[in-house]
């Protein structure tokens, strides 16, 4: 950690399930970030308590099917970062119908311009950026980091994000639970049939290429929004193409599973986070012990992989 702030000291503290988790609350700042066709887009800005030096940046997106949601969905762990060092930036951006892809895509990478352009002002070093999304949030995080072909974009983290939309289409969730189909075709305007390349920019698990930064994945085998298929075919391309990631697969876990940020989503994702960040400076969760503890502590499966942030 950046901070004085201590790291988590293993993946899962029994008595913190009791107690929960407690630090002083960072207070973001409000900010408009971009003004696309005259619409106000904000960022909520985390800043550490002391800082000496140009911190590392995390930029969080929000899920909601990519049609709900905002900046201020699971804020605990954007002021834990806080505490711990990190400039976090939590972004709103334009949802679907109205603003299809890749509207979101282009709120991202506004947001990113944006942080770079005020970097010493907001006291983050431009050049160490990491993506962090969940679900559609998520999509928008590796879909970002993976065809931008942006060096200063040094990991990205994803939680429960649905990676080949192809897929998703193809093999669509249970209907009583969402409309992922009619919520695809909202979102890249219209079917894969008159719609592919949108399909395929959007993405993620096709994006995969030579430059494509390290990733840590995070999702539960008892998703029923989004099929657990879609991080392993994530995972399956990145190894194929030799590219260092992480997959934290829970078998217990459903979407939304580190809502409660002290129970074991909460504590498992964030212990692996610290450790995929390394401080800043190194991603240190390719070390035997990590995966060892991860995976005792609550019978999930960690995938190896080496990889340097």
């Amino acid at each position: 950690p950046l901070a004085d702030a201590a790291a988590r000291p293993a993946p899962l503290v029994a008595a913190d399930l009791v107690r929960g988790l407690h630090w002083p609350a960072a207070m973001p700042r409000s900010l408009v970030y971009a003004e696309p066709d005259g619409q106000p887009l904000r960022l909520d800005l985390y800043q550490p308590p002391v800082s000496s030096a140009a911190a590392p940046a995390v930029i969080v997106i929000h899920g909601g099917s990519w049609q709900s949601g905002d900046s201020a969905q699971l804020a605990s762990l954007n002021s834990y970062l806080a505490e711990h060092g990190y400039v976090v930036a939590a972004i709103n951006y334009r949802f679907s119908p109205q603003h299809v892809w890749p509207a979101a895509r282009d709120d991202v990478l506004a947001a990113i311009a944006y942080l770079k352009t005020n970097a010493a002002e907001f006291g983050l070093d431009p050049e160490r950026l990491v993506l962090l999304g969940r679900s559609a949030g998520g999509q928008l995080a590796l879909a970002t980091a993976y065809g931008s072909a942006d060096p200063a974009i040094r990991g990205v983290v994803s939680f429960y994000a649905p990676t080949d939309l192809l897929y998703g289409y193809e093999n669509p969730s249970n209907p009583l639970v969402i409309d992922s189909r009619g919520t695809l075709e909202a979102y890249l305007a219209g079917t894969p049939a008159s719609a592919e390349a949108a399909y395929m920019a959007a993405s993620a698990a096709l994006l995969v290429n030579e430059n494509t930064p390290p990733t840590l994945i995070f999702h539960g085998d008892r998703d029923e929004l989004v099929r657990v298929r879609h991080a392993e075919i994530l995972s399956e391309r990145l190894s194929a193409a030799g590219r260092s990631h992480l997959f934290v697969r829970l078998p217990w876990a459903t979407h939304g599973f580190d809502f409660n940020f002290g129970g074991p989503g909460g504590q498992i994702s964030t212990y692996a986070i610290e450790h995929f960040f390394g401080g800043g400076s190194s991603v240190r969760i390719q070390d035997s012990g990590f995966r060892s503890r991860t995976a005792a502590a609550l019978n999930c499966h960690v995938t190896p992989s080496a990889a340097t942030l």
